[in-house]
């Protein structure tokens, strides 16, 4: 049995200027966790902490005493960002976990840079709730500028951290919370906890976190291993992923669910975000061919992005690319990226899913499809009049969508 000792916290409910002398107070632990596969020696490190008092969450106990966090197939080996297939307590879910040695990566290839620190040095023993609540009030003016009522989304990050539901936040928790508050993908399940096609928070230890597992993890259902792919020509690559997909009355279910998610990222209450890998392997599906993300990383708030890749200096426009298909331009009076990305997310989604949805659609509805598409796919975010443009395209792809559908048993 986890005996967390006495535990110094403070209370989430307290008024602004309450709880100012109130320390975060420091838990207690066990033993091991998210690992690489070449050196397990790494896995002790996240239970240790744990056990020292200085990380805490609701997955801790499962993973570090009872053992009942089972990681299965791995989905991603990159050594600073590790996923898993896993079952937590009987229920499936998704972990993934960075690793606190991964290398610094300058902004041009990631927003999460490592840094070569100590993971979970702040907050410091000693930090008030109103002080934590600072800090973090201004890393979301930071990475979302004068959006929404950042104050409102300061409480509700204050209501995951404490994992344990006991109306306080424990440093142990806070040091964890903060964490994985530097993640988009961790940030934006926040944001959108209450929409269909993001996966649900199920629970964290320090920054490793489990999300709602989806049954299928690309649109296409075929994967390789990378050996293979490589010597796969890309058309014929084209052809098999075909081969591997659902109906396509499912198919078009799935793509209203992507563009429903393009609508929830764009404009929403804290700004818009940009999807900046917009790929099949990082969509996903359920049994019912409902949408889900399974992979969020890439998609980043607008207003850091700007920050970061201003004056940038570039000497082409293949210089001002952020992910895969986040691109500015450059400069060339300057030499310095612009702030301006140059196709929206709507964009990048209709070009997933030409070959997607053209690919066995009915021949009534083709030529129509094809022609929303290719308009779509035109769409920039320099356009006069893009959001009027934006909403009408969306909506009218969503309802040919729709209308084609809605009788069959199919979707």
């Amino acid at each position: 049995m986890l005996d967390l000792g006495s535990r110094e916290t403070v209370g989430k409910d307290m008024g602004p200027g309450a709880g100012g002398s109130s320390p975060f107070g420091k838990g207690s632990v066990r033993k091991r966790l998210c690992f690489k596969q070449s050196d397990l020696g790494t896995g002790e490190l996240k239970c240790d902490k744990y056990k020292t008092g200085v990380i805490d969450g609701p997955a801790c106990s499962s993973l570090c005493v009872t053992e009942t966090l089972y990681f299965g197939k791995c989905l991603s080996t990159k050594p600073n960002n590790q996923m898993y297939l896993g079952i937590w307590d009987n229920l499936p879910g998704v972990v993934k976990c960075q690793m606190e040695q991964a290398l610094h990566l300058d902004f041009g290839t990631e927003l999460e840079p490592r840094k070569e620190v100590v993971l979970f040095d702040k907050p410091t023993r000693g930090t008030t709730v109103q002080k934590f609540k600072e800090m973090v009030y201004s890393l979301f003016k930071t990475k979302l500028g004068d959006q929404g009522n950042l104050s409102e989304l300061v409480n509700l990050i204050l209501t995951v951290a404490d994992g344990d539901r006991d109306g306080q936040v424990s440093l142990g928790e806070a040091k964890s919370a903060w964490a994985l508050l530097q993640l988009n993908e961790f940030l934006l399940m926040v944001i959108l906890k209450d929409k269909e096609h993001t996966p649900k928070l199920m629970g964290f230890c320090g920054d490793l976190y489990v999300m709602e597992s989806v049954e299928y993890t690309s649109l296409y259902g075929i994967s390789l291993p990378w050996v293979i792919e490589l010597f796969i020509p890309s058309g014929f690559r084209r052809s098999m992923d075909q081969l591997f997909t659902p109906s396509w009355p499912r198919k078009a279910k799935i793509a209203i669910g992507l563009l429903e998610f393009v609508e929830d990222v764009f404009h929403g209450p804290y700004g818009n975000f940009l999807m900046c890998d917009t790929s099949a392997k990082n969509l996903g599906y359920n049994e019912k061919y409902d949408l889900k993300m399974v992979d969020m990383r890439k998609i980043v708030p607008e207003t850091n992005l700007k920050e970061l890749i201003k004056d940038r200096h570039c000497e082409s426009d293949l210089d001002c690319v952020y992910g895969t298909d986040c691109r500015t331009s450059c400069d060339q009076s300057t030499m310095k990226c612009t702030s301006e990305v140059i196709q929206p997310n709507l964009a990048k989604a209709c070009q997933l899913l030409k070959d997607y949805l053209l690919h066995g659609a009915p021949s009534e509805i083709r030529e129509e499809l094809e022609k929303q598409l290719y308009s779509c796919i035109a769409l920039k975010v320099t356009a006069n009049q893009m959001e009027m443009e934006h909403s009408l395209i969306l909506n009218n792809l969503k309802t040919l969508l729709w209308k084609k559908i809605s009788y069959t048993n199919d979707s």
